[in-house]
């Protein structure tokens, strides 16, 4: 039997996103020159978040996109033989941007290493920082995010499950054993 504990509603995810928000624009001094990125599927729905907040607080536009990771990642053929490839929507150049990554958790740190190989695909940012809904330790490679809503730490045997309005009708973070 799964057993769920909420560690995040709502409310928390929108103050966390605000927060967030304020911390980058206080990192990068402005909204210009900067771009906001979101890691299939829910760092997309935040990274979309992130933005109008950004965009509501500064008064100015923000480039924004998404990215699909699947064929970058070290473990693709490990998970499947046929990986589901999503789209990857940049259609403004990363040339000399504050990019920002969001991600909706951050584990191991190999999802981020494949986004950064992915980005340079696209050309060489001016930085490459990281927004994290929810970091959960446990990392197998030097990655860190600039930006969290919380820090927790989870069992082996739990996951950290994001919902999103976006998709699953509701707002919350849960832990799952």
């Amino acid at each position: 039997m799964t057993e769920t504990q909420t560690i995040m509603t709502g409310d928390d995810i929108t103050l966390a996103l605000r927060r967030i928000a304020l911390q980058i624009l206080e990192k990068n001094h402005t909204a210009r020159r900067l771009a906001v990125v979101g890691i299939h599927t829910c760092g997309v729905f935040l990274a979309d978040r992130l933005v109008r907040l950004i965009e509501d607080i500064s008064g100015g536009p923000v480039d924004s996109g998404s990215l699909d990771i699947t064929l970058y990642r070290d473990d693709w053929s490990l998970i499947t033989q046929s990986p589901v490839v999503k789209t990857t929507d940049i259609v403004f150049s990363v040339e000399g941007v504050n990019l920002i990554l969001v991600d909706d958790v951050i584990f191991t740190g190999r999802t981020i290493r494949a986004a950064m190989d992915a980005i340079m695909d696209y050309g060489r940012p001016n930085s490459i920082q990281l927004a994290s809904l929810v970091d959960r330790g446990g990392r197998e490679l030097p990655i860190q995010p600039d930006y969290t809503g919380l820090v927790t730490s989870v069992r082996p045997n739990e996951r950290i499950q994001v919902l999103l309005s976006e998709q699953d009708n509701e707002d919350r973070v849960i832990i799952e054993s």
